[in-house]
């Protein structure tokens, strides 16, 4: 229960409720709007959602036996009217072989074409997107493990101090809400090196994708010195020359990039579907595994806690295999 109340303090905390005896059910309601965005944004399940929802309701049962609440908040049909709808996501996006391949070579020559200068987009950026696409291509780590968080004070976006280049690792904050390694393939390692080189960031604490929002970078050097810069100033090179980290991009402005890159890459999507979201890559990873019989390698790229998770994720994937293997056997 812990990483869903932990979370749920955070909340309370952003809200400035101060203890449980100020909860009603229009802030448990607002909540639960909280959960059913990140199902949008595919970080969670519906029915993660809905698990997490009961366990803060549990809890405040528990403050209502021990006289802290009079009745609970969450237990009414205010508090649960935006909860996503809970169901399988039999759904979920992922990216398809072809997709992500598209995807990798557009990116590659995006930055091909920053370096010439064909393209109005700066070499530093380019770099940028690209790296964020082969991280997500290649290692399965989810958004909220790369980029800011504006809901959640303790998601800052990955930052260089994480990323082990000699070791070939990078540390990840992870759902659990605690620090995960992941590896580095050749492409990820070799991504990370050359935007490190462009960035040169002076401090680890620089994130590894940087705002390109000038009015933040800004306000990052106010609130660091008390001053803030003359317009027109450089405020790249203020940052550098003072050490002073800006922000990471958002979580929704890594979604950004990903469907300006989906539409000039020109990736036919199936359906309704808009773009190639974060969370796909991850899905695909693991099946692309799944589906060569590596289940415990999908788990350990998924830092699945239990190999039923595992299966659980990917069990139309079994079923195929089970009927393909009944097929087989009256043949």
């Amino acid at each position: 229960m812990r990483p869903a109340l932990t979370e749920f303090s955070s909340f309370c905390h952003e809200e400035e409720i101060d203890s449980v005896a100020e909860l009603d059910s229009g802030d448990c309601r607002e909540y639960g709007l909280r959960l059913r965005e990140r199902t949008i944004d595919g970080d969670l399940a519906g029915s993660t959602a809905n698990t997490y929802f009961r366990y803060v309701r549990a809890f405040l049962s528990f403050c209502v036996r021990d006289e802290q609440l009079d009745t609970n908040p969450a237990d009414t049909e205010r508090a649960e009217e935006f909860l996503p709808e809970d169901r399988p996501t039999r759904d979920t996006q992922f990216w398809t072989p072809e997709q992500r391949k598209q995807l990798l070579s557009y990116a590659d020559e995006r930055v091909q074409m920053a370096r010439e200068e064909t393209i109005d987009v700066p070499l530093e950026r380019a770099y940028r997107d690209r790296t964020i696409v082969v991280l997500l291509a290649e290692l399965g780590v989810r958004g909220a493990e790369l980029f800011r968080d504006r809901n959640d004070d303790d998601r800052r976006g990955l930052r260089w101090g994480d990323v082990d280049l000699d070791n070939r690792t990078l540390e990840v904050y992870g759902k659990s809400r605690e620090y995960e390694a992941v590896g580095l393939t050749d492409r990820a390692h070799d991504a990370l090196s050359r935007l490190q080189r462009v960035h040169e960031p002076p401090i680890d604490n620089w994130p590894v994708f940087p705002t390109g929002h000038t009015a933040s970078k800004y306000q990052a050097v106010e609130d660091a010195t008390g001053e803030r810069p003359e317009p027109g100033s450089d405020i790249d090179a203020i940052l550098h020359e003072q050490a002073i980290a800006p922000p990471s991009i958002t979580k929704e402005a890594g979604r950004q990039i990903l469907k300006m890159l989906t539409s000039e890459a020109g990736i036919e999507l199936e359906g309704d579907q808009e773009y190639l979201k974060p969370h796909g890559a991850r899905r695909a990873l693991g099946a692309e595994l799944y589906e060569q019989g590596h289940s415990e390698l999908a788990q350990a790229a998924l830092r699945h806690k239990s190999i039923e998770t595992t299966h659980e994720a990917y069990s139309d994937i079994q079923a195929a295999d089970v009927a393909e293997s009944i097929d087989e056997g009256r043949e």
